[in-house]
């Protein structure tokens, strides 16, 4: 069983009017488990079973948030998640998987998800991730940018986070804004280094010149909050997110 029960305390709480959730999910306990703890929490809920199903469901119908296994028959769910990304569809989309590999992770984020949980997880985990992807929502290219309370106003080069402005040098801003705009996609440091710092060929490592700036803007937004924003992704680089590292 991958989906732990809801426990009493939770059940029969309501969530948002009319939030409508797709869970895309082959294996029945599991979407069964699923379709009863989300409804019980006030979701609505469809459920479907193969990744063709899922995405004419989703060609004719509209959707909060979408729970997407990717070991689907057929048209798996990196497929569905990648042809709904390239038609423009921005649902947030979690994946929920085994695969639990650095490279799966990747893969899937790189891929268009909006956040990734390995089963089996704890019901009241992925209602926070619901929750948390429904509140970020997908940054658009204007002169705002934001992310949970951090708020960027790329016209005046001012940042702040839960009404307070935070100060930033020229660079620590410049990375900010980067990562904001590719917000919740992991960036390696060879994409940092060629789109913040503008190098395009360096014989020796750029890993502390980036690193170090990344760990002063770690700390400045960070400061007294519960939620950490930038998370060190071993091996491949950083992402600007809502969550534990």
């Amino acid at each position: 069983m991958a989906v732990s029960s809801a426990s009493p305390d939770h059940q029969g709480a309501s969530a948002a009017p009319s939030v409508r959730v797709l869970v895309v999910e082959d294996e029945g306990k599991v979407a069964g488990a699923l379709r009863e703890g989300l409804e019980g929490e006030g979701y609505e809920v469809v459920v479907e079973t193969t990744g063709e199903d899922a995405f004419f469901r989703l060609a004719k119908d509209r959707f909060d948030v979408i729970l997407l296994d990717l070991m689907l028959p057929g048209r798996d769910g990196l497929e569905v998640l990648t042809a709904l990304r390239r038609q423009g569809v921005d649902t947030p989309v979690v994946v929920l998987t085994a695969r639990d590999t650095l490279q799966d992770r990747v893969i899937g984020l790189d891929a268009g998800a909006d956040d990734y949980l390995v089963k089996p997880f704890a019901f009241e985990e992925l209602l926070a991730r619901i929750r948390a992807v429904g509140r970020r929502g997908r940054v658009a290219d204007t002169d705002r940018l934001g992310l949970d309370t951090l708020e960027i106003d790329r016209a005046t080069r001012q940042v702040a986070r839960a009404g307070h402005s935070i100060e930033l040098t020229a660079k620590e801003f410049d990375l900010l804004q980067y990562l904001a705009r590719n917000v919740r996609q992991v960036v390696s440091r060879d994409t940092l280094a060629r789109e913040v710092w503008r190098e395009t060929s360096r014989s020796t490592t750029l890993d502390n010149v980036i690193d170090v700036p990344i760990s002063r803007l770690r700390r400045k937004l960070d400061l007294n909050q519960a939620v950490k924003l930038i998370h060190t992704v071993r091996g491949v680089g950083f992402v600007l997110r809502e969550g534990d590292a």
